[in-house]
């Protein structure tokens, strides 16, 4: 299967230590900005009870989720413990001429 980068906001229309909500197709992600300024890509919904993850809280490099607080390391999709279990899928990220791009 062949991958594109898909262009997907400004770099700075990210504040650091933030996620935001990226639709493509009929699919969600959340696209993070740690405070050491790298970018990061997961599934924008939460895998246990698909809730949108932009809507959550981002301390560090993990992101709480909204409605149950299950928290996930953003920067390899990890599950951090109950109520989630199961990992986000995380998608190589690029920033080029101040855009960021997620690999699909």
């Amino acid at each position: 299967m062949m991958t594109e980068w898909v262009l997907v906001c400004a770099a700075d229309d990210i504040e650091e230590e933030d996620v935001i909500r990226f639709d493509h197709g009929d699919r969600t992600f959340a696209v993070y900005r740690s405070p050491d300024d790298e970018y990061y890509a997961t599934d924008g919904l939460c895998t246990h009870e698909k809730i949108h993850l932009a809507d959550g809280l981002v301390m560090d490099n993990v992101i709480e989720c909204p409605k149950h607080n299950g928290r996930f390391d953003y920067t390899d999709g990890s599950a951090l413990g109950a109520p989630v279990c199961v990992n986000l899928q995380t998608y190589p990220v690029k920033v080029e001429d101040g855009l960021v791009f997620i690999s699909l």
